[in-house]
C-alpha cells in the first residue's frame, strides 16, 4: 500500500474515533449541563477526560497500531492535556460565565481545536516512530 493511501486511512480512522469521542464528550457535557447546577468548567472537564481516555485507547490500538510502552504514551498524551486542558477549561469558562457565550458553542469550538492539534501531536510525538509496530494478536499463535 502506498504511503499516501496508508496515511489517508490513518487520518480517516482518527477522524472516526474522534467523532465517537466527540459524541461521548457532547453527551456527558449535555447531561451534566442540563441535569446539574454545576458551572461550565466541571461539566466540560469531566466530559473531556472521558473522551480523552476513549480516544487514546482506540487510536493507539487501531489508528497508530503502536507497540510502544503504554504508560509512556499515556504520559505524553497527559503532557498535551496539561497545556490544552487549562487553556480550554479556563478560557471556556470565561467565555461562558463572563462574556455569556453559548456553552455548547464553546464546547464545540474546543472539540474542533482538540481534534486538529491532537492528531499532529499523536502522529509525530506520542506514537511517531512506533506507528504500525504492533504485532497482531494472532501472529504469535
Amino acid at each position: 500500500m502506498s504511503k499516501k493511501k496508508k496515511e489517508f486511512i490513518r487520518m480517516s480512522k482518527f477522524l472516526i474515533f474522534s467523532i465517537s469521542a466527540g459524541v461521548i464528550e457532547a453527551a456527558v457535557f449535555a447531561l451534566l449541563n442540563e441535569l446539574t447546577e454545576l458551572p461550565y468548567w466541571p461539566c466540560y472537564l469531566s466530559a473531556l477526560i472521558l473522551s480523552v481516555v476513549w480516544n487514546f485507547t482506540l487510536n493507539r490500538q487501531f489508528t497508530f497500531k503502536a507497540a510502544n510502552n503504554i504508560p509512556v504514551a499515556m504520559a505524553k498524551v497527559a503532557a498535551f492535556y496539561v497545556i490544552f486542558t487549562p487553556i480550554t477549561t479556563i478560557g471556556g469558562n470565561y467565555l461562558v460565565e463572563t462574556i455569556g457565550w453559548n456553552e455548547y458553542l464553546v464546547t464545540a469550538m474546543n472539540m474542533v481545536l482538540n481534534f486538529a492539534t491532537e492528531y499532529v501531536y499523536d502522529r509525530f510525538f506520542v506514537f511517531g516512530k512506533m506507528i504500525d509496530t504492533k504485532v497482531k494478536d494472532n501472529e504469535n499463535i
